[in-house]
This record gives C-alpha cells, structure tokens and sequence, in this order.
C-alpha cells in the first residue's frame, strides 16, 4: 500500500502542476510574459502523467504484472506484448511472418497486407490493445474452459461476479449457467469453431491463417467464403464493432515464451490464459483439465469418457497444463478443479 500512496501523491501533485501550469499559460496571452514555464514543458509533463497512470500499481491483493516475484515468471512475462490487433502493429516481423504461415499450412495465402487493410475497413482498427486496463484499479478476468470438471460445480454465480469473462470455441451457456455462469464479456474462436454470440458479447478471432480475416470481413458483409479446411459459417451476427483479432505476434509469444515450442501451436485454452494475464490483474481458471475421475470431456457431453481434450499432435496439453499448473503455484492465477 505504501508504494500505492506515494504514487497517487506523485499523480496528484502532476495534475496540480499541470492545471496550474495550464492556467498561467492561457493567463499570459493577455497580462503576463510566458517565459517561466515553457509549452513544451507542460506537453512532456502531460504525456510523464499519461504513461504513469497506465504502469500504476494495481489494487488486487496479488497483481499478476508484478515482477520479482518468481524468476520463472519474469523470464517469460513480456508486459510490452500487445494481444490484440490493430491498425497501428499489423506489421508483422518477417520471423513471425512466416512461423505463423506454417501454422495451418496455406497452399496460396492471401497477401496478408491487403488483408488487414480490408479487415480494418469493416471491423474497428483503433482498439486499445490493453483493453483500457488503466481506467479500473483491479480487473478481474475469469477464464471458462469446457472441462467436464464443470458440472454440478455451481461456480456460475462466482464466475460472473468477475469484471471480464472470457469463453471459448462452442462453450454454451444455456442450460449450465449454475455451473459456468451466464456471462461473457469476451468469446475466443477461429471460423472452424465458431458459434453465435450474445448480442453484447466481444468476439475475440484467433487467427491461425490468412483466410481467418477474410472470413470475419466476408462473415460480416457478402458471405462469400463457405469453406476454409472444412465448412464454416458464410454470415455471422456479431455486430462488427464487437469483433477483435488476437495478433499473430502474440501467438507466437506464447509459443516461445511459455511453451517453449512444445506442440505445433497453442491451444485456444492457452492463448485464452495468457490473454487474460496481459489484459486483467487477477485471473481465475474454471474448467481446466480432467475431471476428479481423470476423464476429459466437455461439460455440455453426456459421454464423459469422450477424451475430447486428449492430447493430439497439434497441442502439448501436457506442458500446458504444467504451464498453468506453475502459474498457480506462484500465486499468479488460481485454478478451480471443480468435481
């Protein structure tokens, strides 16, 4: 707390400067000489006051953010990664570039230059990549994956008591909100997994490949595209300023920096995790992992024995689940096992 009060001192000490500053300025067009306090000065001061409010402390009791805690934490934690797509950091590294090309193994990708440029002429291309993380103190993310280890929990009320919640791929809600809650503020999906949202819900695009943003443009206007590996939707109605685009970049840092190269590419439940580290300042996971017989299915499947979550050769759920497993045991996320 200590630490907290001396900022906002620092904070409100700048605003009082600032105003004062401000004051005088416009003062002395009509009376009084402007030589003591330069325009430039109270420009740089305003910007210092602007990047201090973004890095100030969060006021969670445990703040994910918070570095020197665990050496393998700040080993990987990269806090300048931005999440989300935009129009100012489409450029893509060549690096990156052509690693996620790999990922679903396009025949004859699109230019992805023309693409974001289309893509950013339907859907928004200014989003905040932190999703304005500075205007609340604590945001609490909850993360709900589709573990069968969800039924009969009856998490659902806690669930939605969080400030953002965060689905995935073809999670419903109806019909299980005693045990997974009926909120959604944020629903990640790529085209092959996609399901209607709720009319207030943001639809977050994974992206694995260049026809994933031409679908979100055409899903969204002429319902052209029908078929990417398998049949997708050719119209969505999830309005066009709800939709994000999860950055390609981003992807990859999850790739390297927490999996370490371990699978192909990360899991939607993964990319959902550290997501969710980069965007809230606490997080809880529900509906991750088997449930308390061992058997991995999802919570809306009769058959619990379907090993809908068994490993594959596409994703490490091992090292993953190793990955979240370390994460809780530093105190950065909790993970709620359910039954």
């Amino acid at each position: 707390m200590t630490t907290q009060k001396k900022t906002l001192k620092v904070l409100t000490f700048l605003v009082l400067l600032i105003f004062l500053t401000s004051f005088f300025l416009n003062y002395s067009h009509t009376a009084v000489p402007a030589a003591w306090f330069p325009k430039q000065m109270v420009l740089e001061l305003s910007q210092n006051l602007r990047k201090l409010i973004k890095s100030r402390p969060c006021t969670c009791t445990h703040c994910i953010s918070q570095l020197k805690v665990s050496a393998w934490f700040d080993k990987r934690f990269n806090q300048t990664m931005q999440p989300l797509l935009t129009a100012h950091n489409a450029v893509l590294e060549e690096d990156t570039y052509q690693w996620w090309l790999r990922l679903q193994r396009e025949k004859k990708p699109s230019n992805l230059s023309n693409a974001i440029k289309e893509l950013f002429s339907v859907v928004p291309g200014n989003v905040d990549p932190m999703l304005e993380k500075s205007s609340v103190g604590c945001r609490r993310c909850a993360v709900v994956g589709n573990s069968g280890n969800l039924r009969e929990s009856l998490y659902g009320p806690e669930i939605d008591s969080h400030d953002f919640v965060l689905r995935m791929n073809r999670a419903p809600t109806v019909g299980f909100e005693a045990d997974v809650g009926s909120k959604t503020t944020h629903h990640l999906v790529y085209p092959e997994s996609f399901r209607e949202l709720g009319e207030n819900v943001n639809m977050v695009l994974v992206p694995f490949k260049t026809i994933d943003l031409q679908w979100v443009v055409s899903a969204t206007t002429t319902g052209t595209i029908s078929h990417t590996y398998v049949p997708v939707p050719t119209k969505i109605k999830v309005k066009q300023d709800k939709i994000l685009i999860y950055h390609p970049a981003f992807i990859k840092y999850v790739f390297d920096n927490w999996l370490q190269g371990h699978g192909r590419y990360p899991s939607t439940g993964i990319l959902s995790v550290i997501f969710s580290m980069h965007v809230c300042d606490e997080v809880d996971l529900y509906g991750f992992g088997a449930d308390s017989k061992g058997n991995w299915h999802h919570y809306w499947e009769n058959n619990p024995s379907a090993g809908a979550f068994r490993k594959t050769g596409v994703h490490d759920g091992d090292f993953e689940s190793n990955v979240t497993a370390t994460l809780a045991a530093i105190n950065k996320i909790r993970i709620f096992k359910g039954r």
